[in-house]
């Protein structure tokens, strides 16, 4: 691979990477409800299942979910299901007011209240079934990765190169969109931001979904 192609790749990457979708929201509505740690967890359990993934597509199954559509059709489905389910989940979360009371709110806001370690487990979990819930990021890796790879040169090591790369890519997105939630956290103290917060994200959510289920290509 040469350094022209891996700057591409870079280029290209960095845009896919930036735009908004299911893990970037999960990861920036969790760092604006919980803080930045619980944010890493979810970070974590996204760029996990991503890797999986990706290792799975190199290893020849994004081939065999081309050859057999019905098997990537009821993973999509099932995937489309997950987010519908955690965006009306999101929708129909509780809410509290912090902001009746300006000491206990400023409190809150400075400093997040520390989740149990089952609930950081199941943030971690949630985040990992989110970024596996999209079959077409084997097929993506199928596709887009052996465009960068020159076929006269060790396959492995450049795999190994090109994963990297986006794994640093894809992590400093992570962060501008778990920051971004972060601020978003000093407008959630009121019950009614809060409400309209848990109630956009748990539409986009099923928004996802819908587009999941009807897009087959």
């Amino acid at each position: 691979m040469s350094l022209s192609t891996w700057w591409l790749f870079f280029a290209m990457t960095f845009v896919v990477s930036a735009t908004p979708g299911p893990n970037m929201l999960f990861i920036m509505s969790t760092s604006a409800r919980h803080g930045l740690q619980p944010a890493v967890l979810a970070m974590a359990g996204c760029m996990t299942a991503l890797l999986a993934m990706m290792s799975l597509s190199a290893a020849g199954l994004g081939a065999l979910l081309q050859s057999f559509p019905a098997v990537f059709d009821a993973l999509r489905l099932g995937g489309a299901a997950y987010l519908a389910y955690l965006g009306l989940k999101c929708w129909r979360a509780p809410v509290f007011d912090a902001a009746r009371d300006t000491l206990a709110g400023q409190a809150r806001a400075a400093k997040p209240v520390a989740l149990p370690a089952a609930q950081s487990g199941a943030i971690y979990r949630q985040a990992f079934l989110v970024a596996a819930s999209n079959p077409k990021a084997i097929l993506f890796a199928a596709a887009f990765f052996p465009q960068f790879i020159d076929p006269v040169r060790a396959t492995l090591s450049q795999f190994a190169i090109l994963l990297i790369t986006f794994t640093v890519i894809e992590v400093t997105w992570y962060f501008v969109y778990a920051l971004s939630g972060k601020r978003l956290s000093i407008y959630l103290q009121r019950a009614s931001v809060m409400r309209a917060f848990n109630r956009l994200t748990g539409g986009v959510f099923i928004g996802f979904a819908g587009l999941m289920a009807v897009t087959r290509e």
